[in-house]
């Protein structure tokens, strides 16, 4: 009896010249996460009447310098919409390779609803605004855009744990379905600590850009 060797039954094979393309898109991904938090560390502290225990980063948004942080929103879901079509090139056919761009995608999309409709000014920002006010139109729009976004971001980490315990990155994989209880945590405790969301919210760029990169190095060994 003669055997052959062939691709495994669940992954579509991928010329070399898609997997480089793939790769180049996955930097969108990669990168997505640790710029916006830059850009948006780096204005909190230079921004006039910000306190990051008092102001979230979408707050950055509003005043004379808000168009900044409006550039940051639309060029971080631009990245991160990349990032999403180079991850689908890559799980082509594979586990989580309808999913997980997805989602990515819809996590994207949710920066630019946030550059669209800005949060509304409250706890001292920008300066001169009232501690409370009352929640615009575009306010809530900025909410609940970031929340689905948020949402799907999750759901993203455990659609992604599939591919990576697939190419055998199971410490990888489980931390990846306990990062989205920690980042919904942040969120739950917003209402005590503005500084609570901003960290979960954060964990979660991050944890995308270290997943994002993981999977990329992984297939670029394979």
């Amino acid at each position: 009896m003669t055997h052959t060797l062939s691709a495994p039954q669940n992954a579509t094979p991928v010329a070399p010249e898609s997997g480089l393309a793939a790769r180049r898109a996955l930097v969108g991904g990669v990168a997505a996460g640790p710029l916006f938090l830059l850009a948006g560390i780096v204005q909190g502290f230079v921004r006039d009447g910000f306190d990051f225990t008092r102001n979230a980063i979408s707050q950055l948004a509003l005043g004379e310098a808000g168009w900044i942080q409006t550039v940051n929103f639309l060029f971080a879901g631009t990245l991160l919409i990349v990032g999403a079509a180079g991850l689908r090139q890559m799980l082509r056919g594979s586990a989580g390779g309808t999913w997980g761009p997805v989602l990515v995608g819809v996590f994207g999309a949710s920066f630019w609803v946030a550059a669209l409709f800005p949060a509304d000014a409250g706890a001292g920002f920008p300066e001169g605004s009232p501690d409370a006010t009352v929640m615009s139109g575009h306010g809530a729009v900025h909410m609940f855009g970031g929340m689905i976004g948020y949402l799907a971001l999750c759901a993203v980490f455990v659609v992604l744990a599939r591919p990576l315990a697939a190419r055998g990155h199971h410490g990888w994989a489980r931390t990846s379905r306990l990062v989205p209880v920690v980042v919904l945590a942040g969120f739950m405790a917003s209402a005590a600590s503005v500084l609570a969301f901003t960290a979960g919210a954060g964990l979660g760029l991050l944890w995308l850009t270290a997943v994002t990169a993981r999977l990329a190095t992984a297939e670029a060994d394979r």
